[in-house]
């Protein structure tokens, strides 16, 4: 357990359901020049932790609901490794592709295959919601894709960036809902950063 003075930064930020206890390590991003760190899970590729605005914060989050593959470790331990993230990641993308703005997001659709849709599907545990949607399934049925592979969401998306959304109107079905859903779905605060994403997803023409 971190010391009473560590929990005190806690009050804010609780775990998010079912991720407490994962194996993982701190990763960061800006948004509108301000500086989260969150936790990952590399194998898993899952989010485990809200967004934190302090290294500190992070650090008691870390040591209080996160395990490294050497088990638990303390506070100390966990800030060498927030200030790392604030320097690196070990995400397969560009420092660029980490420093974001919520006019951006607003502005368009994200590219297919990139940082923001990777951790998008990170945050939401990778879950899909085609259930809810009979139009989404029957215009999966129509394009030929398989529900369980999640790279179809790349090939709507990269076709509607490409040919537009009335060009291309399954795929714009596809990935309209996949987006807004998603967010809808969100854990934590993770919705402060897809927010924006979705207001430009349903203003996307």
């Amino acid at each position: 357990m971190v010391p009473a003075t560590e929990q005190d930064l806690l009050k804010h930020f609780a775990p998010l359901p079912d991720r407490i206890g994962h194996t993982g390590g701190i990763e960061s991003l800006t948004l509108d020049g301000c500086r989260y760190y969150f936790g990952f899970d590399y194998k898993s590729d899952v989010v485990l932790s809200p967004l934190i605005d302090d290294p500190k914060t992070m650090a008691a989050f870390a040591s209080e609901y996160m395990r490294q593959s050497t088990g638990r470790h303390d506070v100390t331990y966990w800030e060498g490794l927030v200030t790392a993230a604030a320097e690196g990641t070990e995400l397969d993308c560009d420092d660029a592709e980490r420093d974001v703005t919520s006019r951006d997001l607003r502005g368009g659709l994200p590219d297919a295959e990139s940082y923001l849709l990777y951790l998008l599907g990170a945050a939401t545990g990778w879950d899909d919601w085609f259930e809810e949607a009979p139009e989404v399934q029957q215009a999966c049925e129509r394009l030929g894709f398989d529900e369980e592979d999640s790279e179809f969401i790349d090939h709507c998306l990269q076709a509607v960036r490409e040919h537009g959304a009335q060009a291309r109107p399954d795929e714009w079905t596809v990935t309209r809902f996949h987006l807004t859903a998603a967010t809808q779905h969100l854990p934590g605060n993770w919705n402060m950063l897809f927010a924006p994403l979705a207001e430009g997803v349903m203003s996307h023409q």
